[in-house]
């Protein structure tokens, strides 16, 4: 169960805090895709920078429960 976090007695839920660590990952991945030029071979680009969030927000949530952050 991922709880809350509490930074400065401001709580944040921690499904929040995954998604911004998987916005700031999506970020770093679209830039590399942009300088390695792989969006030439896709037909959307808003449709791979979406699927790439969803990739890295459904692996960090698989992998929480197992390094025990937020327990």
């Amino acid at each position: 169960m991922i709880l809350d976090l509490d930074i400065g007695g401001v709580f944040l839920p921690g499904l929040l805090v995954v998604a911004l660590v998987a916005l700031v990952g999506t970020i770093a991945a679209v830039r590399l895709f942009a300088a390695a030029g792989l969006f030439r071979l896709t037909v959307s680009r808003p449709l791979v920078e979406l699927a790439t969030f969803a990739l890295l927000y459904g692996l960090l949530l698989q992998a929480l429960p197992s390094s025990g952050t937020f327990q």
